[in-house]
């Protein structure tokens, strides 16, 4: 699919980060677009500047949690009926939160939040629109994994699992597909997107989703055991109060957003240049090229602690390389 004119996409978190700017480049070379997120916020924004972008493609956005099934039928019959079709041909499972890091000790209901939003997310979305790509002339599904669909880690101790092991979920569901599809449905592709870090809100929006920003009241519990946490790993924090903690977790969630390598444009430019290229599998970011590469070369080592140290030179090898 060279040429994204006159097509019609659907893109699930589309209120920020990559979902915001596959939307507007969308919209900039003439796609029709219908975006959903749980923030509607976020998505009015978005709705905003699409419009000021091309008032020729039709822009709809729609509030919808992924992480619940009847969500998303209710967001696709609204796709039927506000585009007037039966047909869409780009579908971006774009919607994504962190959260729900340990399995052994962690909330089991964040953790299933968490699940339930970054993988059924995308199986719920794809059996809800797979007729509706098969019906169209050509179709594109578009499955937003992560480099921990490969790396279900962020480092020696820190628990990462309920994102890790939904991000693998959706890799494995993205490649078992190619195949399905070229037997059933060869006209509809699909491709797997492993982004490393990128410039998202995503920290900061999970937070609002999972309860845990500041205007979301915390719980003196949950502060107490995150500074236990920051603690074990050896951080200086022992005297901090639980404002200070919470002012320490937006800091990190802004640093996050503003320092990362790769911006969300870039990100949404590369996984565009992907799909016109008929790409299955698009990684994003040199640190996900220099990840995936590190885990390829030393598999049995990637949960080590040396693993981390490997990975750090590698990015400085990279960089004087450059």
């Amino acid at each position: 699919m060279k040429d994204f004119a006159n097509k019609i996409a659907v893109v699930t978190g589309g209120g920020t980060g990559m979902g915001r700017g596959l939307v507007l480049q969308l919209v900039k070379e003439g796609c029709h677009v219908a975006t959903c997120d749980v923030l509607m916020d976020n998505l009015d924004e978005t709705l905003s500047l699409a419009r000021e972008l091309n008032t020729d493609s039709k822009v709809t956005s729609h509030l919808c949690d992924v992480g619940v099934e009847d969500d998303i039928k209710r967001f696709a019959q609204e796709v039927r009926e506000q585009h007037e079709t039966d047909h869409i041909n780009l579908l971006f499972n774009n919607a994504g939160i962190g959260g729900g890091g340990g399995f052994v000790n962690g909330p089991r209901d964040q953790w299933e939040r968490t699940f339930a939003v970054c993988w059924y997310g995308v199986y719920w979305s794809a059996r809800e629109f797979m007729p509706m790509l098969v019906a169209s002339d050509e179709g594109h599904m578009i499955n937003t994994s992560s480099v921990n669909g490969f790396w279900a880690s962020l480092g020696s101790g820190i628990s990462h699992t309920a994102y890790s092991a939904a991000k693998f979920a959706v890799k494995g569901f993205s490649e078992s597909l190619i195949t399905d599809l070229r037997l059933n449905a060869p006209h509809v592709k699909v491709s797997v997107v492993m982004p490393g870090h990128i410039g998202t809100s995503i920290a900061i929006n999970s937070a609002r989703i999972l309860g845990q920003d500041w205007e979301g009241g915390m719980g003196e519990a949950q502060l107490e055991q995150i500074k236990k946490n920051w603690i074990d790993r050896g951080l200086p924090v022992h005297n901090f109060t639980p404002d200070q903690i919470r002012e320490r977790l937006l800091e990190g969630r802004n640093q996050f957003r503003d320092n990362a390598p790769t911006t969300a444009d870039q990100a949404a430019t590369i996984i565009l240049n992907g799909v016109r290229e008929d790409r299955w599998r698009i990684l994003v970011g040199d640190d996900a090229h220099r990840l995936d590469e590190a885990v390829r070369e030393a598999p049995e080592e990637a949960y080590e602690d040396g693993f981390t140290q490997r990975r750090q030179l590698l990015g400085s090898i990279a960089q004087e390389s450059d």
